[in-house]
C-alpha cells in the first residue's frame, strides 16, 4: 500500500499545474478587456512576453498553490499514515527488498504452541467515515476455515463499524461503551494510521503487561526513528522518555476489561520538562479494542482508539484512530498521533521477529504477563479455530 502521504503530494502536484494552466486561461480574455486591447502590449513592455519569463511565472505559481497546500494539510487535514504488510518491521539486507525480508522471515518462523488464533469478540472492520451511506464495501477478516454465508452482529459506535466474532455463533455477552465526547461532537475525527503485523493477536496487546520491555524500547526520544539498530544512538541520548506504567484487570461485571496506567516524563539535557508530563489512561475492552484517554492541562483532552483485528491467523490489522477536542488546534492531535506511531512501529519489529513461547521463563518483574494471560485466556472457548500447521503459506 503506497503511502498516504506521497499519494497526496502527486495529487497536489498535478493539481497545482492544472490549476495554474486553468489560471492564465481564464485571466488572459478579461486582462485583455481591462486594458482594453492592450494586454498583450502590456506583457511585451513589462518583459512577460518572453516565454522563460512566463515558464518562470507558471512555475512560481505552482509552487505557490503545493506550498499552500502543504500547509493546509499540515494545519488543518487529517493524518493519515497507513503502511502495509512490508514497511514497517523488516530490514531489507544483502540487496534484498523488504518484501523479500518479510517473506524469509514468515518462511522460517516456527508457530509454537499456539493459543487458538480468533478470540471471541468485538472487532472493528473500518472507520464510518470510510463508508458513505448506501455504500458496501468488500472487508478481508477472520480467514474462515470453509466458506459460509450467515449475518453478523454489527454496531457502528465512536466513529467505528465493529462486528461480533464468536466461535459457537453466541450473541454479544458484552457492549463497547460508548464514548460520549465523540457522540456530541465535542471531540472530531484527527486522523488515523493501520498497520499489518505478522504475530499472534495475543502479542500485542500483551505488550501492556511487559513492562520491562520500556525502558529498551521506549525510552530514546521520538527523534531517534524506529529502527531498533538505532535508537540508543549517542546522537540523540539528549533526549529521553520516562514511563511508569501499571495493569491490572477489571473486576466483575467488566471482567472483559483491563486497565494500564502510564505516566510519561520528558527530559531534554537531563532536565525534566513538567509542560510535557501526560497521564494516560489506556482500558482495553475484550481482545481487540483499547481507549487511550489522554488528559492535559494545556494539550487538551481526547481519545485513541488502538484496534487490533486478524486478518489471517498470524496476520494482524492495527489501527490507531485519533478523536480529539474540537478546540485544540489539529496539530496538537496530529503530533500525538504521530508520535504515538514512533513508538508503536518500534514494537512491530519486535513482534515481525518474534516466537509466541506459551510457557515462558518469567522473573518477578514479569508477573503481570502472566496474569494477562490468563485475563486474556477468557475470549477462547473449546470451539475457538486453532492454526493447524504451517508450511510457506498459511492452511487451515
Amino acid at each position: 500500500m503506497e503511502n498516504s502521504r506521497a499519494s497526496l503530494f502527486k495529487a497536489a502536484a498535478v493539481a497545482a499545474i492544472g490549476l495554474t494552466a486553468i489560471f492564465v486561461m481564464l485571466v488572459q480574455d478579461p486582462l485583455d478587456t481591462l486594458f482594453g486591447g492592450g494586454y498583450p502590449e502590456l506583457w511585451r513592455r513589462t518583459g512577460l512576453a518572453r516565454a522563460p519569463t512566463r515558464a518562470a511565472a507558471c512555475i512560481f505559481a505552482g509552487v505557490f498553490l503545493l506550498a499552500m497546500g502543504w500547509l493546509y494539510r499540515l494545519l488543518f487535514a487529517p493524518l493519515e499514515l497507513l503502511r502495509g504488510v512490508d514497511e514497517v518491521g523488516y530490514i531489507a539486507e544483502d540487496g534484498r527488498s523488504r518484501a523479500q525480508a518479510a517473506n524469509e522471515v514468515r518462511r522460517r518462523r516456527k508457530t509454537g504452541e499456539l493459543p487458538p488464533v480468533y478470540p471471541n469478540g468485538w472487532y472493528r472492520v473500518l472507520d464510518s467515515h470510510m463508508l458513505e451511506r448506501g455504500d458496501v464495501k468488500s472487508v478481508t477478516v477472520l480467514v474462515p476455515e470453509f466458506a459460509k454465508v450467515r449475518c453478523w452482529p454489527s454496531r457502528e459506535i465512536n466513529g467505528l463499524v465493529l462486528v461480533w466474532f464468536h466461535c459457537d455463533g453466541l450473541e454479544p455477552s458484552w457492549k463497547v461503551p460508548e464514548q460520549s465526547e465523540i457522540t456530541r461532537g465535542e471531540w472530531v475525527y484527527r486522523g488515523r494510521t493501520e498497520h499489518f503485523i505478522n504475530a499472534h493477536i495475543e502479542e500485542i496487546p500483551e505488550n501492556a503487561a511487559d513492562i520491562a520491555h520500556l525502558a529498551h524500547l521506549h525510552t530514546p526520544g521520538i527523534v531517534s526513528g524506529v529502527d531498533l539498530r538505532y535508537t540508543n544512538s549517542k546522537t540523540w541520548e539528549f533526549i529521553r522518555h520516562d514511563w511508569k506504567v501499571e495493569w491490572k484487570a477489571e473486576p466483575e461485571p467488566n471482567e472483559h476489561c483491563s486497565q494500564m496506567l502510564v505516566k510519561h516524563a520528558l527530559t531534554v539535557f537531563g532536565r525534566h520538562w513538567p509542560l510535557l508530563d501526560l497521564d494516560v489512561k489506556a482500558r482495553q475492552v475484550g481482545p481487540g479494542l483499547v481507549f487511550l484517554l489522554f488528559e492535559h492541562s494545556f494539550l487538551g483532552r481526547g481519545v485513541i482508539m488502538h484496534c487490533v483485528t486478524p486478518v489471517e491467523p498470524l496476520l494482524q490489522c492495527v489501527s490507531h484512530t485519533i478523536f480529539y477536542q474540537n478546540s485544540i488546534p489539529p496539530l496538537v492531535p496530529k503530533f500525538i498521533l504521530r508520535a504515538e506511531c514512533i513508538q508503536f512501529e518500534r514494537d512491530v519489529m519486535i513482534w515481525n521477529n518474534k516466537t509466541y513461547i506459551s510457557k515462558p521463563m518469567l522473573v518477578k518483574e514479569d508477573s503481570a504477563i502472566q496474569k494477562h494471560r490468563r485475563w486474556f485466556s477468557q475470549f477462547y472457548s473449546e470451539n475457538s479455530p486453532q492454526l493447524r500447521y504451517q508450511h510457506d503459506t498459511l492452511d487451515f
